[in-house]
């Protein structure tokens, strides 16, 4: 595989592997702990899974496949309440389409350039920005419920001595 397949697919796939992650945690809050947010300028769960449905709409289905930009930033964080299932759904259709997208791109796009957000960047560099971000937002999220259900999500299970590769906790 060339690196720029191996690119496009590695971003594809780490932003589904992260959606499952949040989209477990999701299913192990309640919609109060979702919305729990410790201060007026603090960020609740829900919040952060907008803002990462606007973000990767705005740079890789807007920026990179030229989709119009509705996205509404402010309202991504002013929000305080929005049932469970529409969270997930919106974010996994999110997800779910700039995946297809991505792998969709032909290496030759990759250095093409665009502006998004008053960034001027090429189509790797929304790659790179888009997984990083969602990243570090899954990460969070992925802190907020372990300190809300003191729950280890088992993410990592198949890194514990003993097991094999994949296999899940019982």
């Amino acid at each position: 595989m060339s690196l720029e397949a191996t690119v496009v697919t590695y971003s594809a796939d780490k932003l589904e592997q992260y959606y499952g992650r949040i989209e477990t945690c999701l299913g192990k809050l309640t919609p109060e702990q979702i919305w729990t947010r410790n201060a007026d300028n603090a960020n609740a769960v829900g919040n952060l899974v907008l803002h990462l449905a606007g973000n990767v709409r705005q740079w890789i289905l807007h920026g990179v496949g030229g989709q119009p930009d509705h996205r509404q930033r402010d309202t991504e964080f002013a929000t305080r309440e929005l049932d469970t299932a529409e969270l997930k759904q919106r974010l996994g259709s999110t997800v779910e389409e700039a995946a297809a997208l991505i792998r969709s791109l032909a290496a030759a796009r990759l250095s093409e350039r665009f502006e998004v957000q008053n960034y001027k960047v090429t189509v790797l560099e929304a790659l790179l920005h888009v997984v990083e971000h969602f990243s570090g937002h899954t990460a969070q999220i992925i802190f907020i419920t372990k300190f809300l259900t003191g729950e280890d999500l088992g993410f990592y299970a198949h890194l514990r001595s003993g097991r094999a590769h994949g296999e899940k906790t019982p």
